[in-house]
């Protein structure tokens, strides 16, 4: 995409954020947030435990269901100096649930903290279990965000009860402190189930029992998609253009009875949580380009690819394809990486309404939010800023519609 223009400037989508706007930690029930409504260019001040009241009949809502692993992992040389371990995606192998099942080793991509004090030696650390499980971790070659990392223990323990010992939930870095106890649950949604993201889809911690029991008064379906969320959600547009910012990739599992759903209750979609929107609105284009060629590679989506596909196949016509794709290939479930990067020139296709937190300026989730709302952004949140809403992942809820 071209970068000359004044409108890509990252410069548009700022805007100050007091230290003091920054939930630090969650309130003490995930529903008593304030919710703030945006339909027909009208704020709305809300409860979140009164949600239902907005979200239209007979609409389908739209859950990430990934569950957040013990993804941190501090460990220390024998000088002293500590080494943080961030785990990003498996490596060897390459499958997260196999990854996660890997009984003795298993590789991954990691950010490393302090790696100029890691040489090549390799670190090891005992884990208090039922009996002393013997754990290193040695570094191998360098990727574009970190380390090839190889892990070894030797127990019967799966990587998944590995991590969960040895490693801490990776709450953001802007909370500007250390995890705790409290962090292990509420750093969570409640629907959680497949190991795999660094950071929470943080528009679904609002979300209880006790809401989402009003949603069948209204005929409101729910169903859900997976995004292994990234580091790189954290990661602010550097770029004087945000189209020289280079998109982090994630790992996305949908299930076929999920694309049959969404034609039948096209087009009142609503999307939990922008990993949601960018699960589903990447399934379109994975759409899109069966409809182009039926033998189309299905398993990445690009930064850019989006705004390159043909632009004038309907939603009805994308999904089917994956459908019939599908049924001949006898899949129940696809996956792919997507590395979709939606900016202010997107046209959504699926979502019609968003659950959302307040985020980053410069970010790349601000900038989805502005090509959701258009500049409307700017009053939202700064009506939010005015009147006591909390930002960030621990913060307060929005519900967008599209304009």
């Amino acid at each position: 995409m071209s970068s000359n223009d004044s409108l890509t400037k990252i410069t548009q989508f700022t805007y100050d954020l007091p230290d003091e706007k920054i939930a630090k930690h969650p309130l003490e029930n995930r529903d008593a947030s304030k919710l703030l409504v945006f339909r027909n260019k009208t704020i709305t001040d809300e409860k979140f435990t009164n949600c239902v009241q907005y979200i239209p009949e007979n609409s389908l809502v739209i859950f990430n269901n990934t569950r957040v692993i013990h993804a941190r992992i501090h460990l220390q040389k024998a000088t002293g100096a500590h080494i943080e371990i961030l785990c990003l995606e498996p490596f060897e192998p390459h499958n997260y649930e196999q990854s996660f099942a890997q009984i003795g080793e298993c590789t991954w991509k990691c950010v490393v903290g302090n790696a100029k004090k890691w040489k090549n030696e390799p670190l090891q650390a005992i884990i208090h279990a039922e009996s002393d499980i013997q754990f290193t971790a040695t570094k191998g070659e360098a990727t574009e965000d970190g380390f090839i990392v190889t892990f070894r223990w030797d127990s019967r323990h799966t990587f998944s009860e590995i991590l969960e010992l040895i490693g801490t939930i990776p709450i953001p870095p802007y909370l500007n402190r250390e995890s705790e106890e409290s962090d292990n649950d509420r750093y969570q949604t409640i629907y959680a189930e497949y190991n795999g993201s660094v950071a929470a889809p943080t528009a679904g911690l609002h979300f209880t029992p006790q809401v989402l029991e009003t949603f069948p008064k209204k005929n409101i379906a729910i169903d859900k998609v997976t995004l292994h969320v990234g580091a790189g959600t954290f990661k602010p547009v550097k770029t004087e253009h945000f189209t020289d910012h280079v998109m982090h990739q994630e790992y996305c599992i949908v299930k076929k009875s999920l694309v049959e759903n969404l034609l039948k209750h096209f087009p009142l979609i609503t999307a939990v949580g922008t990993t949601s929107v960018r699960t589903l609105e990447s399934l379109y284009w994975i759409g899109v380009k069966l409809c182009v060629n039926p033998q189309a590679d299905i398993t990445h989506l690009s930064q850019w690819e989006a705004y390159e596909l043909p632009q004038d196949i309907s939603v009805k016509d994308s999904l089917t394809a994956i459908i019939t794709y599908m049924s001949t290939s006898k899949l129940q479930e696809i996956t792919y990486y997507t590395q979709i990067m939606i900016t202010p020139s997107y046209t959504f296709r699926l979502i019609s309404s968003m659950f959302t937190n307040f985020h980053q300026p410069q970010s790349t989730l601000l900038l989805l939010i502005g090509a959701f709302v258009g500049d409307e952004w700017k009053g939202i949140y700064k009506h939010a800023l005015e009147n006591g809403y909390r930002f960030l992942s621990y913060g307060d809820s929005s519900l967008l519609f599209r304009n």
